[in-house]
């Protein structure tokens, strides 16, 4: 069977806050949303960009890997759930090792939150409540293969750390031409527009 991914198109999206008000709707964190719309640059741009869990693939969810309770589990269709209220002790080593910043730690509930694809729907055959609202597509599920036939636009699912990379159930998707999105060298660009100096800390691999 097909597996069916997240394509997040940064391109596309309006800041319309839509897929932010219907993740609320999801039954395993009702009321709260996983998805976050941050804006670019807000002194010199409206640009917006839209931030699901990506659902880590290779190294195996770095955030499920650090939990030493084994709160975080993995489906077999690569969906990483969020953690386990009965055995979430709140140590929070999930927030910190995960790359793209996407848990959250509910101080009150003591348990880490994040996006689980909906996992009550898309078990179903329904869409993430995400991807099922964006008015222009910016969120959109579906396979590789689907992806490919009816969108524009180069989707990779390798995101480069430095000397980490990481291999992702969901995809970004990127201009045509742009192999793999490559972190570092994003910053490293940011850097030298601002004059910021570069850390004295080496790049080394922050997960197995």
């Amino acid at each position: 069977m097909a597996i069916k991914s997240i394509f997040t198109d940064p391109s596309r999206c309006i800041g319309c806050r839509s897929c932010e008000a219907a993740c609320r709707e999801c039954d395993s964190h009702k009321g709260e949303s996983m998805v976050m719309v941050d804006f670019i640059n807000r002194l010199n741009s409206v640009a917006t960009q839209p931030t699901v869990c990506m659902h880590c693939a290779d190294p195996v969810a770095p955030c499920a890997q650090v939990c030493p309770v084994m709160a975080i589990l993995i489906t077999p269709e690569g969906v990483v759930q969020q953690a386990e209220p009965s055995r979430c002790i709140g140590c929070r080593n999930c927030v910190y090792a995960c790359p793209f910043g996407v848990p959250k730690f509910d101080v009150e509930a003591r348990l880490m939150k994040k996006c689980n694809l909906c996992f009550d729907r898309t078990a179903q055959g329904l869409q993430p409540w995400c991807t099922q609202v964006c008015p222009t597509q910016a969120l959109w599920y579906g396979t590789f293969e689907e992806f490919v036939n009816q969108r524009r636009g180069h989707a990779v699912n390798w995101t480069s750390f430095g000397a980490q990379a990481v291999q992702t159930k969901n995809y970004f998707v990127l201009p045509e031409g742009v192999p793999v999105l490559e972190v570092a060298a994003l910053l490293r660009e940011a850097r030298e527009e601002t004059g910021k100096p570069e850390p004295a800390v080496g790049e080394e691999a922050w997960i197995v």
